[in-house]
């Protein structure tokens, strides 16, 4: 089932969020590749595209690709795999939109989980912000630097300021 795009309007142009779909892939590599100094290949993103359970999302606005989301669903979780937002385009509330978005389609009392370089501020504090709590590292995660990676959670826990059902919290390596 296709849901219907959301469009948001702000003083620019109208922000619209819609599934992603392999006719976008070329866009989407391209918002990669100006996003990230190690991009995901083609096939990478078709595999993800390929699940029937995953939620992908397209920002677009004036016809154009300027971000994209994509999330997996595994076991009682939704992993958040990807999340990228033209270079020329960040800080404009996009991200917060596509999560928005994602919180719509995986239900409110979904489990999310993702990693992040610890030295992606902007990233942490937009997490932060949409109820995501640390929960620990996942060390020389990211292959171009051996940077670790910082785990976070969004349960309905994390949105009342507890862990309490953060899932194998004792399990991972804290710094």
């Amino acid at each position: 089932m296709t849901e219907p795009a959301t469009r948001i309007s702000t003083d620019q142009a109208p922000l619209e969020i819609r599934r992603l779909g392999y006719s976008d892939l070329a866009h989407v590599l391209a918002v990669e590749r100006r996003a990230f100094p190690t991009p995901w290949s083609l096939a990478m993103f078709v595999v993800e595209l390929s699940k029937p359970s995953g939620i992908c999302l397209a920002a677009r606005r004036r016809g154009r690709m300027i971000g994209y989301l994509i999330c997996s669903r595994y076991d009682a979780a939704w992993h958040l795999m990807n999340v990228a937002i033209d270079p020329s385009e960040q800080n404009q509330g996009i991200g917060t939109e596509l999560l928005h978005r994602l919180f719509e389609l995986a239900g409110p009392d979904s489990r999310l989980t993702l990693e992040v370089r610890p030295s992606n501020a902007g990233a942490i504090r937009l997490y932060e912000r949409e109820g995501f709590m640390a929960a620990g590292f996942r060390r020389r995660y990211y292959h171009d630097n051996g940077e670790d990676a910082l785990i976070m959670w969004r349960t309905p826990a994390t949105l009342a300021g507890s862990m309490d059902d953060v899932p194998n919290l004792g399990r991972v390596r804290m710094r």
